[in-house]
């Protein structure tokens, strides 16, 4: 059984399966290490917190490359008995109790008539067995950051970047230790894969984002699961270049399931429960960052911060002319294509105008700025914050697109969300 094992791992479109890099201290972030590198007993002497179950499924992947069937059965047994939705187990499961009778050409070794009549479920589930293996040994390089995270405030808890390519969602916590990656989980995307330009067309957006509410399970019906994260699709940078469609959320799955394949959504990112369990209990709805990209650009947290200081230095000298009051000048920074709602740019000039009037001589300061950067045709920076006028204790909730134009960055869209 133990050379049989091993050919169906060497063929069973899994290449990751064989090279993973199993010596002790492997750095995770989540999924945690395989239960079987972790003691069973913590130093404390309490019992260590229970491996997700895709941990548990990895170990057993660990296990079969090691030529151990008997434990990796065992361990496969006690995760479908615990976990009987989790359909990627059910597989391995039967794959390995069918090992002891006979060698396996492929994973999901099913009856012919039976592997005819869902041949696009078990390639959605032999894609999601790599998926998660690839999550095991392509980890993001050691205190590297999203590049779209150009600053997140101290008030901004947490920010989410998803990788497509990838199928999976990575959060950041933000601390008293920085903006820094404390857990990565599977997801599902769209039947059609990315890039979403339409209604109906079942492709996930890309494009930084912000969750705009949390609805509970009580709101929602049991298809997405414990409940929902939406999503402010479609942003303006969407909307200026004609992308429609909207209900784009991080939610559940039925409770009949534990997770969904790789490409089975209408355009939503849909987690297993417990994982977006663990978002609904953290994340703030308004003001936490969802970037969704084709592949999450890794960088050094000195080239953040150096777009960060210049991202700055370009809004402060916006905040200048704001504040000094000169219109001609503001309005220098503003694109001749702006629309903010139904006001173009001449109209949008006239109720700047008479802003400054009635605030003039009152210097603006902006609080909590947030700024996300999103490159793909064009170069966009969108930036978020408090405007509190001197004398006042608080002010609007801004939020402004900066788009590169000849070169230049302009702010084509500003408005209040709050």
């Amino acid at each position: 059984m133990t050379r049989r094992l091993r050919e169906w791992c060497r063929r069973a479109a899994l290449p990751v399966c064989l090279a993973l890099p199993w010596a002790a201290g492997v750095a995770l972030a989540a999924p945690r290490a395989p239960a079987a590198l972790k003691p069973a007993v913590a130093r404390s002497g309490l019992p260590s917190a229970p491996a997700s179950p895709e941990a548990r499924l990895i170990e057993v992947y660990q296990l079969i490359r090691d030529g151990d069937a008997r434990t990796a059965l065992a361990r496969a047994e006690a995760l479908t008995r615990d976990v009987p939705n989790f359909q990627l187990a059910q597989l391995v499961h039967g794959d390995l109790l069918l090992a002891r009778r006979q060698p396996l050409d492929a994973m999901g070794a099913a009856p012919p008539e039976l592997a005819a009549s869902s041949p696009d479920q078990l390639a959605q589930l032999r894609q999601e067995a790599t998926l998660r293996l690839a999550a095991l040994t392509e980890r993001p390089p050691a205190d590297a950051l999203p590049r779209q995270f150009t600053d997140i405030p101290p008030s901004t808890r947490h920010a989410i970047a998803v990788d497509a390519s990838r199928s999976r969602l990575y959060l950041f916590a933000n601390d008293a230790k920085g903006l820094h990656l404390v857990a990565d989980h599977y997801v599902s995307l769209g039947r059609l894969g990315v890039d979403k330009k339409e209604q109906g067309d079942q492709r996930t957006p890309l494009g930084a984002y912000f969750i705009t509410s949390r609805l509970t399970n009580q709101q929602v019906a049991d298809f997405y699961g414990p409940g929902a994260l939406t999503l402010n699709y479609p942003n303006e940078y969407d909307r200026r270049r004609g992308k429609t469609g909207g209900g784009i959320w991080l939610h559940g799955v039925p409770p009949a399931n534990f997770a969904r394949g790789p490409q089975t959504t209408d355009g939503c990112v849909v987690l297993a429960n417990p994982d977006l369990l663990r978002l609904l209990r953290e994340v703030s709805p308004r003001r936490t960052p969802v970037v969704i990209a084709p592949k999450i650009e890794w960088v050094a947290r000195a080239q953040v911060e150096q777009e960060r200081i210049a991202a700055h230095a370009m809004v402060e000298q916006w905040r200048i002319a704001r504040s000094q009051g000169d219109v001609r000048k503001l309005l220098s920074f503003y694109s001749p294509q702006f629309q903010s709602g139904t006001a173009d740019l001449a109209q949008w000039s006239e109720m700047v105008d008479k802003e400054l009037q009635a605030t003039r001589g009152r210097s603006a300061e902006l609080k909590e700025m947030s700024i996300l950067s999103w490159r793909d045709a064009g170069e966009v920076l969108i930036v978020t914050f408090g405007e509190v006028l001197s004398g006042q204790l608080t002010g609007p909730l801004k939020r402004q697109y900066w788009g590169k134009e000849s070169g230049q960055w302009k702010i084509f869209f500003e408005g209040v969300i709050s």
